[in-house]
């Protein structure tokens, strides 16, 4: 997964600490334009890292996911070369669904 740092990382930050919500919201929390949100939410969606929920279909409003928890824990090991970030995402969440 490519991420847009930090602007992803805030985005998982703050529906992890503020729940579920749409764009406008998040973009006003997080001081990045509306239309970059919009534009990250689905790719974020497309990792995995977020889930779009209803109860309209187009309502926009999203959630993080448990992968995407396990991401934003591990935001740190992003930049780092030696990491395998995808694979590690997968590997704990996958641990955690064991649990």
């Amino acid at each position: 997964m490519k991420l847009q740092r930090p602007t992803d990382f805030l985005i998982l930050q703050q529906l992890a600490d503020g729940g579920r919500n749409v764009a406008s919201n998040v973009a006003l929390e997080i001081d990045k334009s509306r239309s970059h949100v919009n534009v990250r939410l689905p790719i974020l969606a497309d990792y995995g890292l977020v889930t779009k929920i209803g109860p309209a279909e187009n309502s926009g409003l999203y959630e993080i996911t448990p992968k995407g928890r396990v991401a934003l824990a591990h935001r740190e090991a992003y930049d780092d070369p030696d990491v395998d970030f995808d694979a590690l995402v997968e590997a704990e969440r996958t641990d955690g669904d064991a649990e």
